[in-house]
């Protein structure tokens, strides 16, 4: 089972999941497209995808994914952001794979 927690903030994580919630998007500065991810174990993350930045992942509820990104630990599980390219080209940055194609 994986563990996160706050030591593990800030730090590239890769998990694979399936689609518990969608939310809808946060349209506070960024767009994000936000699901809930359960990852197993009784624990779940929350999913902040970058649609300013990467294409929009068409999940429905029950959905499996893989998803690269950043995480940050919170009181409820966690959430996942900078699943997308770097637009800098620093980072390697991170993803969602659904289906057969990878949004990032």
């Amino acid at each position: 089972m994986l563990e996160f927690g706050k030591s593990e903030t800030g730090n590239w994580i890769e998990v694979t999941g399936f689609v518990k919630r969608l939310l809808s998007d946060d349209n506070d500065g960024d767009r994000h497209q936000r699901f809930i991810l359960d990852i197993g174990g009784r624990r779940t993350l929350l999913i902040a995808h970058n649609i300013d930045l990467a294409e929009r992942v068409p999940v429905g509820m029950g959905d499996r994914v893989r998803v690269r990104g950043m995480y940050e630990w919170n009181e409820l599980g966690g959430l996942m952001h900078w699943t997308h390219h770097d637009p800098h080209g620093v980072e390697e940055g991170g993803y969602v794979r659904y289906r057969t194609r990878v949004y990032e």
